[in-house]
């Protein structure tokens, strides 16, 4: 059996679809910062089957939590302080993501202004439907078919 050691101050990522740990990682720009991260890939899940784990060892606001209910707003977030779960945070689907997703317009001014934000509104909750705030073309979320 696997055994990661306790953490005095962090998050704990728990509940993540089986791999798609990597791709949170590299959301959330974990390797941009100086922190202490373990993840656990293809656990065993009554509830899942398999999921993945991560932990993170440093303050809560240091993380941008808005992709991660873009990613998968049933992920549980366990907040970590002096050992102990102090708040457990509930996803939601961000109302706008900005250089999450990108427009796959060609005739979308950001794909003529390189430099530009690729900013996304929610436009259909129910559906998990985004919409491109230049020219309203839509994404929808891979999980809502």
């Amino acid at each position: 059996m696997l055994n990661v050691g306790q953490m005095n101050e962090g998050v704990v990522l728990d509940h993540i679809e089986a791999g798609k740990s990597m791709s949170i990682y590299k959301y959330l720009k974990l390797d941009q910062m100086d922190c202490c991260v373990a993840i656990i890939k293809n656990a065993h899940s009554n509830k899942m089957g398999k999921k993945d784990i991560i932990k993170v060892e440093c303050p809560i606001d240091e993380l941008d939590l808005n992709v991660l209910g873009f990613i998968d707003h049933r992920i549980t977030v366990n907040i970590i302080k002096d050992g102990s779960i102090v708040e457990k945070k509930e996803l939601k689907l961000p109302k706008k993501l900005t250089n999450i997703i990108r427009c796959k317009n060609p005739r979308c001014i950001t794909s003529i202004e390189q430099e530009l934000d690729h900013v996304f509104f929610l436009a259909d909750e129910e559906k998990e439907v985004y919409r491109c705030m230049y020219c309203e073309e839509k994404y929808r979320s891979s999980r809502k078919k």
